[in-house]
């Protein structure tokens, strides 16, 4: 697959013209990562727009103790950097990343980026977009972790992300929100009990949909 019908995988840049995807890929790049690997640490300073153009991505920090933290997973087609400014051309990165599969990554240099689109308000509403949706991101992880309970948590993982949820082992998912797999197994017996999920060979069907959003809708509004 060449660089440009790659760039075309990723929706930010679906409305540029044949021209101007090839403008796009005079300072873009394409990369391969295994599963496992580490695409960035915390701190660390980039001046590539980072997007994920296939496979799978694990955001996280490290407390105080050293206990890693899950924020979230970055999944195909999405933009994986922060920007926290338009003004300079470092991109900080406020968390690490990690591959979950083996993954395509496409690297935008933001200064070109800037200069050929983003200051002739091209791509500025794509980007604008990108941003809420990271703002939104942000306000799911302060419910999750810090007003949602047990129940809630589930719920809520289980309603946005239920493929996601089937997929991994039931540790994981405990670990990810931060409860243990007694906890886990306990709710999820629960919402099988008041017909809200059905379990199949281990995996979850919802089954009463308004059910299971009621469970965290209105918490911490």
């Amino acid at each position: 697959m060449s660089l440009i019908e790659t760039i075309k995988k990723i929706s930010f840049f679906n409305n540029l013209s044949e021209e101007e995807l090839s403008i796009v890929a005079s300072f873009s790049s394409i990369s391969k990562y295994s599963s496992k690997s580490i695409l960035f640490y915390e701190s660390e300073v980039s001046q590539n727009l980072l997007f994920l153009v296939d496979g799978l991505l694990k955001i996280y920090k490290f407390d105080k103790f050293g206990n890693e933290i899950f924020l979230y997973h970055v999944y195909k087609n999405s933009m994986i950097s922060e920007l926290s400014s338009l003004n300079g051309n470092d991109i900080y990165c406020f968390s690490n990343a990690e591959f979950i599969d083996e993954s395509t990554i496409l690297s935008v240099n933001f200064e070109k980026l800037y200069e050929h689109f983003l200051s002739k308000n091209i791509l500025t509403k794509e980007l604008i977009e990108n941003l809420l949706n990271k703002t939104q991101q942000l306000q799911c992880i302060i419910n999750r972790e810090l007003v949602f309970d047990a129940t809630a948590k589930v719920a809520f993982m289980l309603n946005q992300d239920l493929e996601m949820f089937n997929k991994l082992k039931r540790q994981e998912v405990s670990f990810m929100l931060h409860i243990q797999p007694e906890t886990l197994s306990r709710v999820l017996k629960k919402l099988s009990r008041e017909e809200i999920i059905n379990i199949e060979n281990g995996d979850i069907i919802i089954i009463n949909q308004n059910a299971l959003s009621s469970i965290f809708k209105g918490i911490g509004v």
